[in-house]
């Protein structure tokens, strides 16, 4: 359908026909999610900082969208700040309130098993639907038909699926897992055409409830085995240029120089699909009305420490100020956001194209001096689950699931006020062995002012722990960051709307990421009540936009 005609088809549609930036202003959307992109990350590329190349920027994309864009300085994501919740709030506008979820490994108090026990040991069974309800929730790699494979194999295997007792034992997907419809289900249904790509076959949770919001829909595993990737043409990555790192043992986040060739299969997908084509350059398809994709090299350029090739990435102080390695991972990703630029402007559909940059989460800590990985810094040093469940955490144990990167979030097998008060005196009485000292502990009253009550909700956890700023959960120490949890390094990122229309602005009213999903559909004339958690938590659009 022709980008005039589509429109013509979106204004009939809904009763909010003209864009938040004036008419025909807008008639696609790009969102980008730079994952770990700090607000000070994106202050520090976009005005420069004296040791790095002079003071100038190091970001001069972004720069230069941001001389026609607002930046909000106190944007936040997702609490929890995991992708996984971190996604579902920019593209359906909700918290776990209302999208029922809190991370890609979780718990629900009912549903039922899988048919299968998964690659990563949630035990499954033919048998255990309906006579089981109750089951850990495995929504990341583990779902893959070959979770080795770039491809997934194929996809998702709905045997590692759990399954819903109440339909018939029916395999759960994680789009129909979201309790809530998405921005590209509206889009679609007044007429568009929609595309996204990202990490994981989980993230198709991005076609909503209906299973059909997303026309091209790209997910090249992040955790397969690294492979040669001659269909890269953007860098060379035939042979992948960091040999280090290509055994069966290595993912595709092992290496800094990896990611970049992992991440330009996405960024390939995103040209083709402005030049008129599907993801994979085959085929003619329009221009997505609504289409983006997710970077992972900044997030492993904040995270990792490479000993293979004797690099560390992160910060070299509190302030932001990147090391080689992570400097080199915003360099790329503000050249290929600069691609997407100008494919946009080469097509003559930059003027009106609406883009939007921002992060599902952030990572914690910028500091490097605040580090601590419990137990591989102090073996005396336990997580939370540990502390409650000794002897394992699963079926028969105390701890029913329990998911620790820089927050714990722990899933008991009672669920009950008594049981959890109970389990909280004795986090306390460890609270220094958990490096939570400093930190939080959400249960009872003081968990349900931020979710559901887990009496009323199956999935909302019982206990939630944020440590100490700086803390770890990880036997490991190939890691100096981790996301998840609620301190500020995890969810301050980066939020720039970018459109020729805007004059440039700097905003310090605090905004969050669920603000997103309504603005994408007002600048499209469409109605933001269409999305069922903009309506549930009233959610708004971003500010200082409108026309």
């Amino acid at each position: 359908m022709a980008t005039a005609a589509m429109l013509a088809t979106l204004s009939t549609h809904v009763a909010h026909a003209e864009s938040l930036l004036g008419p025909g202003t807008v008639d696609r959307v790009l969102i980008i999610s730079i994952d770990g992109m700090h607000a000070i990350d994106f202050a520090n590329c976009s005005k420069g900082v004296s040791p790095i190349d002079g003071g100038t920027p190091y970001c001069p994309h972004l720069a230069s969208l941001a001389q026609r864009g607002v930046a909000y300085q106190q944007a936040t994501t997702s609490r929890p700040s995991d992708s996984f919740p971190g996604l579902t709030a920019i593209v359906t506008g909700g918290s776990p309130r209302s999208t029922g979820a809190f991370y890609d490994v979780s718990y629900d108090r009912s549903l039922s098993p899988p048919a299968k026990t998964t690659p990563y040991g949630i035990v499954g069974g033919a048998d255990l639907c309906p006579k089981v309800v109750g089951t850990q929730i495995g929504f990341d790699e583990e779902i893959d038909v070959n979770l080795t494979r770039i491809d997934a194999g194929g996809g998702i295997d709905p045997g590692f699926l759990p399954r819903d007792p109440r339909n018939h034992c029916a395999p759960v997907y994680p789009h129909s897992f979201i309790r809530v419809n998405t921005l590209f289900e509206v889009v679609k249904a007044a007429g568009g055409y929609t595309a996204w790509s990202d990490k994981h076959q989980s993230y198709e949770l991005v076609k909503g409830r209906s299973g059909l919001g997303v026309d091209d829909f790209y997910a090249p595993e992040i955790n397969s085995i690294p492979v040669s990737l001659p269909q890269v043409t953007l860098t060379a990555c035939n042979p992948l240029p960091d040999q280090t790192a290509v055994a069966s043992s290595n993912a595709w986040t092992d290496s800094f120089a990896n990611i970049r060739c992992y991440d330009s299969l996405k960024v390939q997908a995103i040209l083709s699909e402005i030049n008129g084509r599907r993801h994979d350059g085959i085929g003619s398809a329009p221009v997505p009305t609504v289409f983006g994709m997710n970077f992972q090299a900044v997030s492993v350029g904040q995270k990792l420490i490479e000993k293979s090739v004797g690099m560390t990435g992160g910060y070299t102080d509190p302030y932001g100020v990147p090391t080689t390695p992570l400097l080199d991972e915003i360099k790329f990703v503000d050249h290929s956001i600069g691609l997407m630029v100008e494919a946009l402007r080469a097509r003559s559909l930059l003027d009106h194209t609406l883009i939007i940059i921002s992060a599902k989460h952030g990572q914690s800590p910028t500091d490097p001096k605040r580090v601590q990985r419990i137990p591989a810094d102090n073996a005396s040093l336990a997580p939370p689950s540990s502390i409650l469940s000794p002897k394992g955490v699963g079926p028969g144990f105390p701890v029913v699931q329990a998911l620790e990167d820089d927050v714990s979030l722990i899933w008991l097998s009672e669920n009950n006020l008594t049981q959890t008060a109970g389990n909280v005196a004795l986090l306390e009485a460890h609270a220094n062995q958990i490096g939570a000292g400093g930190g939080q502990i959400y249960a009872g009253p003081t968990l349900n002012l931020l979710f559901n009550d887990p009496a009323i909700d199956p999935r909302t956890p019982n206990i939630i722990v944020t440590p100490n700023v700086g803390v770890i959960y990880t036997g490991g120490t190939k890691k100096l960051a981790e996301h998840g949890g609620f301190a500020h390094d995890d969810t301050n990122v980066m939020l720039l709307v970018a459109h020729p229309s805007l004059a440039a602005a700097t905003i310090s009213t605090p905004v969050a990421t669920t603000q997103i999903a309504p603005t994408v559909l007002a600048a499209l004339g469409l109605d933001p009540s269409s999305l069922d958690a903009v309506r549930k938590e009233g959610t708004a659009i971003l500010p200082a936009l409108g026309h």
